[in-house]
């Protein structure tokens, strides 16, 4: 999408076109109108001076810039200085001077003052914009009005129009007189079509297929998806970059003699059409001789020689001597070196065809950072921005730190954009400051949500939330959230420098009513409470360990005639229907994402232990791995790689109890089935019958893993994949989860389809199940999906669609293929 001029740099623009008629004025005293009772040519002294015909300018202003005071001697040359002075000050259209006896007379006629400024039909550039330009430079409301001014306007927008391939564009101003010396202001615009890009020839091309050479250009023939990338529309900027391009692929594939000849731009008649054509000498490939290295490389010769990737025979390519002088200032600027230089000096031998290769470099004074200076920052303090600094005051200045320390505040979450520049330090040679510019994003909000999902049906809650507190980097929040399966209340706090290592320091304390017949699972539902202390300590750049211990209550109920068998059998072997816990879970991360919000480049892995400790009602362990990764394939394309791993099982002695009944009594008859006290080997007493042997073993059910769904295997309902229960009262069986689970996706994003970091659109193949058990484990079992999906930040909250097409699936399976959710803030 083309991207719409900025307000200083429209203004700009059109300042610069109406800069030569005000010079004109001052220039060419001719071009101004002739007094119409001209001053006869004898001098004369003017006793006093009057201005006539003033209407909302002072006197006071005009004899100001009048260059004649009263006792002056007037002269013809000193009255023509006068007239151009008064009309360089733009107030005036007509400006005469006269002779009264000795008194001067100066009469003007003012220019009229601008109404309403008004515009029209204008789409490509917004009104705002262009009003705020127009006011930049005095056309707007309240200003004095100047056609010839508006005249230069006029034609500047026409050039920025035609910058977009507008070529048949109409901007037609009008100017209505009112009284009190007013005008009214109005610039129609009927903006037309844009031209396309018909044809472009590449002429002289013969070792490459043109459509190779076109590849990267941003000029475009017009296609079926131009009418969204607009990449077919013409202007003089675009080509100039695929000149560029054009030039860098034939130096990067070793033809040093390649040149452009001409190139042309044909528009058609009806101005609707383009047409390009580039002629070009391609020349012949050349091959490198020799590679040398001169110069204070500073470090061991052959550290830097190491670093050289260009090599003798190779042929010849203009983007590895660059990268390899990348390579050699990245180096020296790692040990101080900011302003090191590497100039590859090439000898060419046309005779035999090859180049000769001389890197000179030039390591420029060693420097040290005096100042890291923080701006834009208006509510995060400097010390938490500070603390994640990798650089340091008075340390050698490194290109690594100071990248690394932008990364870190990039992914803060505190912050919009993030740029770093290096400044010398006035007077010195070997000092710089480093200014990390940054532009805060919202942190902090009181929220009141309303969203809406397949799953969860109408959800609404309500969340005051800080991630940075009083600018101090903890964050606090405080929720209440309800839907159609869940009542949830939690207050979380969160200090992430709790000590000057990094140790990080948090509270979670929450209640919730969770109904699980809602969730697309078996029929029970949950009370739950818990309070933890969580500890994070970063062990390197990139790693961090953490604990978590609380302890938590959990209510089962179940529904007769719904919930399933298993889960009242494990419910009665355990013998109560609430299940105390004191949890511990230790886990590690490596985090190398570039980004917060959309990484194009990093992975992300997490292993965690979860164990319900001894004491607790069931002793039970869960163990998780996470793993993702980005690969930037190109500017155009991001692929992203991830799986999960998920088991848990009980460990210990297992639960058993034995249900007895007495001798010659009915199960089936109410008040019969009397159970009596079973012995340590199941052995009933008072001569009573073993009926039933129940067992709680395995990992707790309500603490299985569930697949299927927008966050796993995109095409199945969600949480429907894996073991289900019996039939019960005529209905198919209800999913139960499993203790195994196993999901991956590959997914490839097109992260520059839209003109924002708010949106993209992804390409998936997604597979995956659960099971009851390593040993239950099939691969046959597998199922997978592919599909599209888009996920976008909008301001009413983030939107999430994806269409799948299940590609393994069996008989019985849920499909779902249109998911989404949605939800907003108000």
């Amino acid at each position: 999408m083309t991207r719409l001029p900025s307000r200083r740099l429209l203004a700009l623009a059109l300042a610069s076109a109406i800069a030569m008629p005000a010079l004109a004025q001052t220039t060419e005293p001719a071009a101004a109108p002739v007094a119409s009772a001209p001053l006869a040519t004898a001098p004369f002294t003017a006793t006093d001076i009057r201005i006539d015909g003033l209407q909302r300018i002072s006197t006071g202003t005009v004899l100001t810039y009048l260059p004649i005071e009263r006792g002056d001697v007037v002269t013809p040359a000193k009255a023509a200085e006068a007239i151009r002075e008064l009309y360089k000050r733009g107030f005036f259209e007509d400006v005469r001077l006269d002779r009264q006896g000795d008194i001067l007379v100066v009469t003007v006629t003012e220019r009229p003052a601008i109404n309403k400024l008004t515009l029209t039909g204008n789409k490509d550039i917004k009104t705002e914009d262009l009003l705020s330009g127009l006011k930049d430079i005095g056309l707007a409301e309240g200003e004095t009005f100047d056609r010839l001014s508006l005249d230069r306007v006029m034609q500047e927008l026409v050039r920025q129009y035609n910058n977009r391939g507008k070529y048949n564009v109409e901007i037609t101003p009008t100017v209505s007189a009112l009284d009190r010396n007013r005008v009214d202001v109005t610039i129609a615009v009927k903006e037309g079509k844009a031209a396309k890009i018909r044809h472009v020839n590449v002429v002289g091309a013969e070792k490459f297929e043109t459509e190779d050479l076109l590849e990267n250009w941003e000029s475009k023939e017009t296609s079926w998806l131009s009418w969204y990338r607009r990449d077919d529309q013409y202007s003089k900027e675009k080509l100039s970059g695929d000149m560029e391009r054009l030039n860098s692929w034939y130096l990067d594939r070793g033809y040093v003699d390649f040149s452009i000849d001409s190139t042309q731009v044909s528009i058609s008649p009806d101005k609707r059409d383009m047409f390009i054509t580039a002629g070009i000498t391609e020349g012949e490939q050349y091959k490198i001789s020799d590679v040398k290295v001169t110069g204070d490389t500073v470090l061991p010769k052959e550290e830097i020689e190491k670093l050289v990737i260009v090599k003798p025979e190779q042929t010849f390519s203009r983007i590895l001597l660059e990268m390899t002088s990348d390579s050699i200032t990245a180096t020296l600027g790692n040990i101080g070196h900011a302003f090191a230089q590497v100039n590859p000096i090439p000898t060419i031998d046309r005779e035999n065809r090859t180049v000769a290769i001389n890197l000179q470099v030039v390591p420029g004074p060693r420097v040290n950072v005096r100042r890291i200076v923080f701006k834009g920052n208006t509510r995060t303090s400097d010390e938490v921005m500070r603390r994640e600094m990798r650089q340091f005051e008075g340390s050698w200045f490194s290109q690594v730190a100071v990248d690394r320390s932008r990364v870190r505040l990039r992914r803060l979450g505190y912050f919009e954009t993030v740029d770093v520049e290096t400044t010398p330090v006035p007077g010195t040679t070997d000092q710089v400051d480093v200014v990390f510019n940054v532009k805060e994003t919202t942190s902090g909000s009181f929220v009141f949500g309303l969203g809406y999902s397949q799953l969860s049906g109408l959800t609404t809650s309500i969340q005051l939330s800080q991630n940075n507190f009083l600018g101090g980097g903890n964050r606090v929040a405080v929720e209440a959230q309800r839907s159609d399966y869940l009542q949830r209340y939690s207050f979380s706090y969160t200090n992430p420098f709790f000590t000057d290592e990094g140790m990080s320091l948090g509270y979670n304390l929450w209640w919730r009513e969770f109904d699980y017949s809602d969730f697309n699972t078996a029929q029970y539902s949950t009370t739950s409470a818990a309070a933890q202390g969580i500890l994070g300590l970063p062990i390197t750049e990139n790693d961090t360990v953490s604990l978590l211990f609380g302890v938590d209550s959990n209510e089962i109920l179940t529904f007769g005639g719904s919930t399933p068998q298993s889960i009242i059998d494990y419910i009665d072997a355990v013998g109560q229907r609430t299940f105390h816990a004191w949890r511990t879970e230790l886990g590690w991360a490596r985090d190398t994402r570039n980004d917060y919000f959309m990484p194009t480049g990093g992975t992300y892995q997490r292993i965690s232990a979860e164990i319900a400790l001894p004491g607790s009602t069931v002793e039970y362990y869960k163990l998780n791995y996470e793993f993702s990764k980005y690969w930037s394939l190109s500017p155009s394309f991001v692929l992203n790689t991830r799986a999960e791993i998920g088991y848990g099982d009980s460990y210990g002695s297992d639960i058993y109890r034995y249900i007895c009944r007495v001798n010659g009594s009915d199960p089936q008859i109410p008040g019969q089935a009397t159970t009596t006290a079973p012995a340590a080997d199941g052995t009933c007493a008072d001569g009573g019958t073993l009926d039933k042997t129940l067992v709680a073993s395995g990992l707790p059910f309500f603490e299985n893993f569930y697949a299927g769904g927008t966050r796993s295997v995109r095409g199945f309902r969600d949480n429907t994949l894996g073991p289900r229960s019996e039939v019960i009262s005529g209905y198919r069986g209800q999913p139960l989860g499993g203790s195994l689970k196993t999901t991956g996706s590959v997914e490839l994003i097109f992260p520059k389809l839209f003109d924002s970091n708010a949106a993209r659109v992804s390409a998936f193949f997604d597979f995956g199940n659960v099971f009851d058990g390593v040993d239950n484990f099939d691969a046959g079992q597998l199922r997978a999906s592919t599909g599209v999906a888009l996920l976008w930040r909008a301001p009413v909250g983030p939107i999430s669609i994806s269409y799948a097409f299940p590609l393994k699936k069996e008989d019985g399976d849920e499909l779902e293929r249109l998911q989404f959710t949605f939800g907003g803030a108000f």
